[in-house]
């Protein structure tokens, strides 16, 4: 096993390794939708939709290879075994799975505060009806759900947080790494241009401020998943997160401000993100999940692991 010192030095000067490693993942996520021959149908047809499930699991499994290679390439030795590294262990698996779960809906505190007022029956009914078996079964048997909360959460943090950000952090830190392997992500969407283009949905300049929109958006919020799989080193809360805020949808501002009870969802959009704030840290202390296997790569703790 390499020793600490070796391993920093090992890595001076050839992070453009661990950068081509991710482009190229990335690259494998998003060509592997357009592989397919005949794919002239949109994206909502199960026909596509069933192509593209086949297509990135397919990707999801071949990149802990990617990851595997690079560890021999780059004469890296982890303590943890690599399926640790990518996040699946057992180890503070439950609060990895409820804790950021619980801080991200703090966050959505004023949209599903709006949800709860303008529910015709309720919320108890809405909660109630969606903890219904009968519920559930419907769901996964509607494949564009299956896609935005299930396939999609899961393959994308597994690609884009799992197998990307152990080949990133020991060679530009945690804290950079956060801020750079989102990038990759964000970038991954603008494929939807293709797809906007082709179907002719609505005219360039909307497609491209859409798109300029999503890559911030999905940037953003992968800068915050990716903050997550470093201080938890769980691959189970960024992937719930994920699903959620697919189900959620981007907070609709617009009408907030045009509602009758405007001042009481207000004042819960902003408590959402002031106790957002308050327990990000507490809330993903490392000390609830065990030490990070990511972390345990670099040469001194820094404070995204600590």
């Amino acid at each position: 096993m390499l020793s600490i010192k070796t391993l920093s030095e090992t890595f001076e000067g050839e992070c453009w390794i661990s950068v081509m490693c991710c482009l190229l993942l990335a690259c494998l996520y998003v060509g592997s939708l357009y592989v397919w021959r005949g794919n002239s149908l949109p994206r909502d047809h199960p026909n596509t939709i069933k192509r593209r499930f086949i297509s990135v699991l397919c990707v999801s499994a071949v990149s802990p290879l990617v990851v595997l290679a690079w560890t021999h390439y780059m004469k890296v030795r982890p303590s943890p075994p690599l399926w640790a590294l990518l996040g699946i262990r057992l180890e503070g698996f439950l609060p990895a799975a409820l804790l950021p779960l619980t801080l991200t809906m703090v966050l959505f505190l004023g949209p599903l505060t709006q949800l709860a007022i303008e529910s015709p029956r309720g919320l108890f009914h809405d909660v109630k009806t969606a903890l219904n078996s009968r519920s559930w079964s419907k769901c996964v048997k509607d494949l564009r759900w299956l896609r935005n909360h299930v396939v999609a959460p899961l393959t994308e943090e597994f690609v884009f947080r799992a197998c990307m950000i152990p080949m990133l952090v020991p060679c530009i830190g945690p804290t950079a790494a956060i801020f750079i392997s989102p990038l990759f992500f964000g970038v991954a969407h603008f494929h939807h241009i293709i797809e906007q283009l082709h179907f002719g949905q609505d005219t360039v300049f909307e497609i491209l401020i859409c798109a300029a929109f999503q890559f911030t958006y999905t940037s953003i919020f992968g800068a915050y998943t990716a903050f997550i799989f470093i201080r938890t080193g769980h691959l189970v809360g960024p992937v719930l997160c994920h699903s959620f805020c697919n189900w959620m949808g981007f907070p609709a501002i617009g009408s907030v401000l045009l509602h009758p009870q405007r001042p009481v969802i207000l004042f819960f959009y902003q408590m959402g993100v002031l106790l957002f704030l308050i327990l990000l840290f507490p809330f993903t202390d490392p000390a609830f999940y065990g030490m990070s296997p990511i972390c345990s790569l670099l040469l001194t703790p820094r404070s995204a692991c600590t």
